[in-house]
């Protein structure tokens, strides 16, 4: 399954057929911490996961996050699964 596909379907599952105005899915290729933090450049937000791993290391931010957190160019949200 490529990457515009998985997007389509999540973007599906998530939003149904009620997508936020202004949502604009883009697929884009590079490391995840390259892309991210070259998005944040005139950006009011970047939302960013955490995987965690359970216990105290759940805590903890993971590679990616930890860098958009210190090198975005915007205030960065890392939210964390509460599985």
């Amino acid at each position: 399954m490529d990457a515009d596909t998985v997007l389509r379907e999540t973007l599906d599952e998530v939003f149904g057929g009620h997508r936020p105005e202004g949502l604009q899915p883009e697929v884009v290729h590079g490391s995840a911490r390259t892309v991210l933090i070259e998005a944040s450049r005139g950006a009011s937000l970047l939302v960013v996961g955490s995987r965690g791993h359970g216990g105290f290391a759940g805590l903890l931010l993971g590679s990616v996050s930890s860098a958009c957190s210190e090198h975005a160019h915007c205030p960065v949200l890392v939210f964390h699964d509460r599985d």
